[in-house]
């Protein structure tokens, strides 16, 4: 037995020693890739030194003597820190993933080929001007210089990630960087799902009444200038199932609901106690672990730039210079359109076009799959743009026999001269040469929020498509190809775009909310991003006489739900205080007390409350209740509240109250009923997952932001360290945005939220501060993974200062870049 024993402890022992080893060699290799900061580099594509120092928050400030130069330090920093993270969007843009990832992502590959997304880029490189063609050049010789050395001093292939996806890494180049700017507008992109849905409900609601419940128009005029302060297709079944989506972490198909948004406002002199303009802007795009944005500062010609970049595209998009400041919100601008062509029944390669039949434009395309036999696309084109498969945005729901359907997108320009609008932007000295520097920007459309040390403004960038005023759906549903009345007429001019400039009030701001109400075809949108966060936003804008640079932080952090203050006192309105007291430990005793802290609830969304968790609870199941007779299979896609929908029907507004009843059952159910039945249905659901004490329940439990690697967040073990979870405040419609997940058993995960936040005060611009969501490093080895992590989470910021003394006094390296 003591031999038995002996052996068994030394196997044990020889494990431990072994495990350990293994441990040690993966750290070994994996650490390889981790930048060394302070260093001296030799590469031919510099004409002087270029100097890169990195503060306490490893934010690179760029130094050289042409602006060239600076632009390839860009390149090299972004390949320093996020080379995994610009490959793979690469991949994504060119459709290659399954390359890598095998059969997994196959279905990504197969419809951004089918979008072309890539050969548009390549031909959009042509029509760029010369500056931005050098400076491309010379962002894509830095990136490339950070590849050659990883190559030459084997740092580990760059990222530990390369070494469980191993493939080689193509030199960058200029038309690398066009085609990430596209894959960012189809995470952006909102309308086409909009559009398919609307189509698919009116199948089954024919009623325009109840259509405009669910799907309602946005009501009243357009907002974006406050007034003074003082003032204040046939053939088409009735029903088809659709495909099930499973979105996979890497696509950038967004869910519906989960498109861009963002917040952005901006005070004149005039409205600010130090008499300078100041600027707020906070991007919402999905949470990832590393974040989208990447803090940099570039210090040109002009002067320096600093704020929000996204590795593999080499522009400042979200920022300041030391004369202006900008900030990005998505414009909801209608830039998609589905169009139905009808196929030759004679011949399937043909469509009907106005002038009669016409064969599709076409090539081959192939697909090459990690472990797999490769795959052969055939793509086509009518002249309205790609034909997509039904099986994609649930096209075969509202596609006839005999018919297929194409996208028109101004996304897929061959001529995109968006670059030239983003890096002109950078050199602009006041508010009307940004807004002159825009026009050339093309997709995906945003409202540029502008301030000089003078003026505020707010433009709409972006092309938009002219439609026919006798256009049958007016661009709302899917409409027949081949009709001359359904096909775009080119684009309205750059000067139909709303545009704001120094507003007598004082105060511009969007918060993807409708801001104008002019008439089809003149139209901006009819689908919005925002009807409830802009209500908050006017009130504390407008609640003081003057704004500070911490009373832009204040809204930008700002968690009171209006919806929540709106529609409680409608749901609640025959429940609160009503009957008499129930027994401890039954359901009418839950529902009370429930109630109860509701009543004494401002709506405000904080992560230790209670009673966020219980109000969004019942929302959800009181919409479940509602739809879910009148939509059946398509109740699923409604995953978020509608505020307006539960409005309108609690209101009753034009007989919307109809939709409390139960059509299968034989009494009338009143809204009262499915209110209460409503708030059971949440109660028990709370109590499954999260235990009987209301009291103790805390919104950030199930509020928790998902910082998640897109590759190896899925890998047990291994995502325990990639991933970053949080609790937070705010939600989905709040300013201090935590846009939920809306599905599975953890329905109010923070999926989408402000990765970037950024506050400019030009009367003392070096007082600015921004942070983003998680660090500026991509490798989860470094400790600027997630260092600016819990000060986000906290609503804390760090300086952007343009002032090198202190840069280089915080300095935690410098790399030479030397010719």
């Amino acid at each position: 037995m003591a031999l038995i024993f002996k052996w068994l402890l030394r196997i044990l022992s020889g494990l431990l020693v072994l495990g350990g080893l293994a441990i040690a060699l993966v750290y070994f290799f994996a650490s390889r890739s981790l930048p060394e900061y302070n260093k001296d580099l030799q590469t031919g594509f510099v004409s002087a030194p270029v100097e890169i120092v990195r503060n306490n928050a490893n934010v690179p400030h760029i130094f050289g003597e042409r602006d060239a130069d600076v632009f390839f330090g860009l390149g090299y920093a972004h390949a320093q820190d996020r080379l995994w993270q610009m490959v793979t969007l690469r991949r994504t843009a060119q459709g290659r993933l399954s390359e890598v990832f095998g059969p997994t992502t196959v279905e990504i590959d197969q419809l951004i080929r089918r979008l072309d997304i890539y050969p548009l880029s390549v031909q959009s490189v042509d029509s760029l001007s010369d500056r931005t063609r050098q400076l491309m050049s010379a962002y894509a010789n830095g990136v490339n210089a950070r590849i050659n050395e990883v190559n030459t001093e084997a740092l580990g292939r760059g990222a530990p990630e390369m070494f469980l996806f191993s493939a080689p890494i193509a030199p960058w180049r200029p038309a690398d960087s066009l085609a990430i700017q596209r894959v960012m507008a189809l995470q952006l992109a909102a309308h086409l799902d909009e559009e398919v849905l609307r189509a698919r409900v009116s199948l089954l609601v024919p009623d325009d009444n109840r259509l405009s419940d669910i799907m309602p128009d946005f009501p009243g005029a357009g907002i974006a200038a406050l007034p003074e302060y003082a003032a204040l297709v046939p053939g088409t079944q009735r029903f088809v199932e659709a495909t099930p989506r499973d979105y996979h972490p890497l696509s950038p198909f967004n869910p519906r609901g989960l498109a861009g948004a963002s917040n952005a406002w901006a005070a004149a002199t005039t409205r600010s106690a130090a008499g300078g303009t100041l600027l707020a802007n906070d991007p919402h795009l999905e949470l990832s672990a590393p974040a989208i944005w990447y803090l940099a500062r570039m210090e040109l010609s002009k002067g320096g730039v600093i704020g929000g970049t996204i590795p593999g595209i080499p522009a400042i998009l979200t920022g300041r210079s030391d004369r202006m400041g900008w900030g990005l919100t998505s414009a909801y601008l209608d830039d998609q359109d589905v169009l139905i062509e009808e196929l030759n029944p004679a011949n399937p390669n043909e469509y009907r076009t106005p002038n009669g039949f016409k064969e599709f434009r076409s090539r081959n395309s192939i697909i090459n799959i990690k472990d797999s036999e490769p795959i052969t696309l055939t793509l086509r084109w009518s002249d309205n743009g790609p034909i997509l498969p039904g099986s994609v945005f649930d096209l075969k729901t509202v596609t006839p026999k005999g018919h297929v359907a194409a996208i028109s997108w101004t996304a897929l320009s061959p001529n995109d001269t968006s670059m030239d609008a983003a890096i002109d932007l950078m050199y602009a000295d006041n508010v009307r040469q940004a807004i002159n520097s825009a026009e050339k920007y093309i997709s995906p459309a945003q409202n540029l929020t502008l301030v000089d040390r003078e003026t505020i403004a707010m433009k709409t960038v972006g092309a938009n498509p002219r439609r026919a005023a006798l256009h049958q759906s007016k661009g709302r549903l899917p409409s027949l190809g081949w009709r001359p009345e359904n096909r775009w007429q080119g684009r309205l001019p750059y000067a139909s775009n709303p545009e704001f400039i120094a507003p007598i009030g004082g105060i511009v701001g969007n918060t993807n909310n409708k801001i104008v109400d002019r008439a089809f075809p003149l139209h901006m949108s009819f689908t919005w991003g925002d009807s409830q966060r802009v209500h908050r936003w006017e009130r504390l804008m407008q609640g003081r006489q003057v704004h500070t640079r911490d009373s832009f932080i204040e809204a930008q952090l700002d968690t009171v739900s209006f919806t929540a203050r709106s529609l409680l006192p409608l749901v609640a309105a025959d429940l609160w205080f009503t009957g008499e007291s129930a027994p401890e430990g039954t359901p009418e005793r839950q529902r009370q007390r429930a109630l109860a802290l509701l009543a004494e609830w401002n709506g405000e969304m904080n992560e230790h409350l209670p009673e966020p968790l219980i109000y969004s609870a019942w929302m959800r199941a009181l919409q479940t209740r509602i739809i879910k007779d009148e939509l059946g299979p398509l109740e699923p896609e409604f995953t978020h509240l509608e505020p307006l929908f539960i409005e309108r029907v609690f209101r009753d507004v034009e007989g919307a109250g109809v939709w409390c009843d139960v059509i299968q059952s034989a009494a009338t159910e009143s809204c009262t009923d499915v209110a209460r039945l409503a708030l059971d249905d949440a109660l028990i659901w709370i109590e499954e997952k999260y235990g009987r004490n209301l009291e103790s329940l805390r919104w950030g439990d199930a509020h928790q932001a998902t910082h998640d690697h897109q590759v190896l967040g899925k890998i047990p073990f291994l995502k325990n360290f990639v991933n970053i979870r949080q609790s937070t405040s705010g939600g989905d419609n709040t300013l201090q945005r935590g846009k939920t997940i809306g599905k599975g058993p953890d329905p109010f995960l923070n999926s989408h939220s402000a990765a970037y936040r950024g506050v400019y005060d030009f009367a003392d611009p070096d007082s600015s501060v921004f942070i983003i969501s998680t660090g500026q490093s991509g490798h989860f080895l470094s400790r600027y993974y997630d260092d600016m992590a819990q000060l986000w989470r906290r609503g804390e910021y760090v300086p952007m200062s343009l002032d090198e003394e202190l840069a280089r006094a915080a300095a935690v390296g410098v790399t030479r870049l030397l010719p």
